[in-house]
């Protein structure tokens, strides 16, 4: 019996939406260079995709169905353990279009990412609710002990302004010391927001949230528990609010649907009807990288 299979984009998204259609066997994507090497860093198998090599980690394991994950590192594919291997090339084969695409978005995310890399230093800027904030190092605000967080102006007057957070730290302060302040204001700004964002839009669901955890996880900004516990990634701080407020409904909607069917859709669609362009910006728009 052929397995049934399973896509997911492990990009710092909630879900990749629908399902991909299928496309004809090594269909050529319009909008990809015509060689290209992909190559996960846990590879164990390799195969030609619409002209592009791809190497890939390859994992059986207890399942029903052949999965498809593509994240910054590659493409993982996980298998039930009685799949054939020629179950698994024709299945790579039959999705090879989409497969590639996403790589192709992955790498050039990355390279986003890579280009935005934050310097931890007096002056640096990093994003916050879509603004720019710069670092000001300010020791005479360490009342509180080093590495306080002493405050910052309002972040949210505009594209084009950039508001200072004022860190209770001295000018010979390590890289370490600067990012671990900031990760500490940031977290607790996340706390915050979220938290009203959730009380914002739960009553509209008709749902009830009762623990927000923030999450670091390297694949999803959000998930949900059918006891109404939200885990919402802290870096989402970094959008602007009405990106946030996507995956807010979208978790605070898996309370009442637990699945990503149309009544799931339609769900968020109930408060938040141009939710697929605000999923597509979560995916589309790089933040920097952290380290």
């Amino acid at each position: 019996m052929r397995a049934l299979l399973q896509y997911t984009l492990d990009l710092f998204a909630p879900d990749d939406g629908p399902e991909p259609a299928p496309v004809a066997t090594g269909a050529q994507p319009s909008t990809l260079h015509a060689v290209a090497i992909f190559r996960h860093p846990r590879a164990n198998r390799e195969v030609r995709l619409c002209g592009s090599l791809v190497g890939y980690e390859f994992k059986r394991g207890k399942r029903r169905t052949i999965g498809f994950s593509v994240g910054a590192d590659g493409l993982v594919v996980h298998a039930p353990k009685w799949v054939t291997v020629s179950d698994v090339q024709q299945a790579l084969d039959e999705k090879a279009s989409w497969i590639v695409r996403k790589l192709v978005e992955a790498r050039d995310r990355q390279a986003r990412m890579h280009a935005n890399r934050i310097e931890w230093r007096d002056g640096a800027q990093f994003p916050f609710l879509g603004n720019p904030m710069r670092i000001v190092l300010d020791s005479s605000h360490a009342g509180s002990g080093a590495g306080a967080i002493a405050g910052a102006q309002d972040a949210a007057l505009g594209p084009d302004v950039v508001s200072d957070l004022r860190l209770g730290l001295p000018h010979h302060a390590t890289e370490q010391q600067i990012r671990d302040s900031v990760q500490a204001w940031l977290m607790r700004q996340a706390r915050r927001v979220f938290s009203e964002r959730l009380d914002h839009y739960a009553p509209r669901l008709q749902v009830q949230w009762r623990k927000l955890s923030l999450s670091s996880a390297g694949t999803r900004w959000g998930s949900a528990r059918a006891d109404g516990s939200i885990r919402l990634h802290w870096r989402l701080i970094h959008f602007r609010m009405d990106v946030i407020d996507y995956v807010v409904a979208h978790e605070l909607s898996h309370l009442r649907v637990m699945d990503h069917s149309p009544r799931f859709w339609d769900t968020v669609r109930s408060v938040m009807p141009d939710y697929q362009a605000l999923r597509g910006q979560l995916k589309d728009e790089s933040i920097p990288l952290w380290n």
